[in-house]
């Protein structure tokens, strides 16, 4: 989904309000509806029974999202009340239109217009499930100041214990850079009009915008097929209709075989979570060439693969010969993956090299296979078919010869560095995980959770990766929907446990339902 700058996204409102009959406060209704929407959504996956919620509006736009959004969420059953960052007296236009209304459904309102008040109100934070943030929208400039930005603070104070839903963009960030001049909301879920802006997906915004959900506010198509932009955010919607219906006839032959060479003493569960994954990705076959001393490890973890043991090292690595030996022949498969758990051993390489050279199917190149480039990134640029490399911000500096603060001060540019000099689509993991080739636009994810910084996690999306391309899912799209996938996946299983206590089996357990975001069966 392309992503647009405020000047942009006005245009865009000013152009369907005045070519297309649109009226204002029409747009302003669809955008609290899917804020609500969001709100109704967020307390389901996270089991809560007749939520609560508070809605902290401003006196512009956003505030009129907010005072949509009581109403409908009270017209649902929760329990709502709104406060306003200033005099209802102050609020104009569309905003005052919706006020009324939801004052009419009987949502209680209360003033708070200086930044005493909501210094006062720190004092006796109220327990609340959810918190929607609408003070400011993208038409801020410079630190949010009086009672905008006591509103801010008392937000982020309730973050502690509620759920932040924050309408548009987080009040107090700049809605084109993603900077924070002054105080800001940390949210969970951004719920964005339209169009995601350029500063949700800007790094120093990542730590406050959460997931980001895009609200359709009936935006003529138009005018978004006409406008211009060099980044896009990876949504459900543009991910529909990658994978087609399957005939009620089809059988396993008909959906790819993918092989995962992975494993060492002491990573068995590295390649197990990888056939796991890839099994759950919809390919047909799953096989796997793991060291001898932990193939049978591989295989009661993995049931559904066929493990088989290969020529190993005297560390009991896989041996650089050991595909060699095994006599395969590689074009049985429909993608090979290589590289979770293998460790940097010096054999490492030379099984890499090996696959390049004879591996005519796509191959996704992940963790220690990436090591062993280290500073050599041409190394992937001879294969004799197309590479996914799939590297965490280190081991894309490895791969670069640069430091990984340096990839992380600019993951675009790293991620089109690196798709430039090796040929491959590139997979930036991390949060706003990027995906590029050489050519085109970049594309983000911003799904996901910090609960997925855990191990194991990476070879679960490396193996769901290399099952969607034996599937003959073109690599572009595979890496978009995997990584998509993936972190919808991590977001199921965070709200049906925690954060904290997410593991990756968690997210190989969650795949088939995150696969019914974008498949009707």
């Amino acid at each position: 989904m392309k992503v647009v700058t405020t000047a942009q996204m006005r245009e865009l409102d000013r152009r369907t309000i005045e070519e297309f009959d649109v009226s204002g406060e029409v747009l302003m209704d669809r955008a609290g509806a899917g804020v609500a929407e969001t709100v109704r959504f967020l307390a389901r996956a996270a089991g809560m029974d007749r939520p609560s919620a508070l809605l902290i509006a401003g006196r512009g736009n956003n505030g009129g999202d907010a005072f949509v959004a009581a109403r409908h969420l009270a017209a649902a059953g929760l329990e709502v009340e709104t406060w306003l960052a200033g005099e209802a007296a102050e609020v104009r236009g569309d905003a005052l239109r919706h006020l009324s209304r939801m004052k009419s459904a009987g949502v209680t309102l209360r003033e708070l217009p200086t930044a005493d008040e909501w210094d006062r109100a720190l004092d006796s934070l109220r327990d609340v499930d959810i918190v929607v943030d609408g003070v400011l929208g993208t038409g801020i400039s410079g630190p949010a100041r009086g009672p905008a930005a006591g509103a801010i603070q008392y937000i982020n104070a309730l973050a502690e214990e509620s759920l932040v839903v924050s309408i548009d963009i987080p009040s107090g960030l700049n809605s084109d850079t993603g900077e924070a001049p002054g105080g800001a909301v940390t949210a969970d879920v951004t719920a964005t009009m339209g169009l995601p802006k350029t500063g949700l997906l800007a790094p120093a915004a990542l730590d406050r915008v959460g997931n980001v959900e895009v609200v359709d506010i009936g935006l003529p198509w138009e005018l978004t097929d006409a406008v211009e932009c060099e980044l896009e955010l990876i949504t459900s919607q543009d991910l529909r209709g990658i994978v087609p219906r399957r005939a009620r006839s089809a059988h396993k032959g008909l959906f790819g075989h993918v092989l995962v060479v992975a494993g060492a003493p002491g990573f068995a569960g590295a390649a197990a979570l990888a056939c796991r994954a890839a099994s759950r990705s919809g390919a047909g076959l799953v096989s796997a060439l793991t060291p001898a001393g932990i193939a049978a490890v591989v295989a009661g973890l993995a049931p559904e693969a066929m493990v088989h043991a290969g020529a190993a090292t005297a560390e009991g690595n896989l041996a650089a010969g050991a595909l060699e030996a095994w006599g395969r022949d590689l074009s049985a498969f429909s993608a090979v993956l290589v590289g979770p758990g293998l460790t940097a051993h010096p054999d490492t390489l030379g099984l890499l090299k090996f696959l390049l050279a004879r591996c005519a199917c796509p191959l996704v190149v992940d963790a220690d296979a990436l090591n062993v480039c280290d500073g050599q990134p041409q190394i992937l640029a001879d294969a004799a078919g197309p590479v996914v490399a799939t590297p965490h911000p280190g081991e894309m500096g490895r791969l670069l010869g640069c430091p990984a603060a340096g990839v992380q001060g600019d993951r675009i540019g790293a991620a089109r560095r690196a798709a430039a000099v090796t040929g491959a689509y590139i997979v930036l993991k991390g949060a706003g995980t990027v995906v590029t080739g050489a050519q085109g636009r970049p594309h983000v994810n911003l799904c996901g959770n910090p609960g997925m910084a855990t191990g194991g996690t990476g070879d679960v999306l490396a193996g769901l990766l290399a099952g969607l391309l034996a599937q003959g899912i073109a690599p572009f799209d595979a890496a978009r929907l995997a990584v998509y996938l993936h972190a919808r996946a991590g977001d199921d299983a965070a709200w049906r446990g925690s954060q904290a206590g997410l593991i990756a089996s968690d997210i190989v357990a969650e795949l088939p339902h995150a696969l019914r975001d974008i498949l009707a069966r």
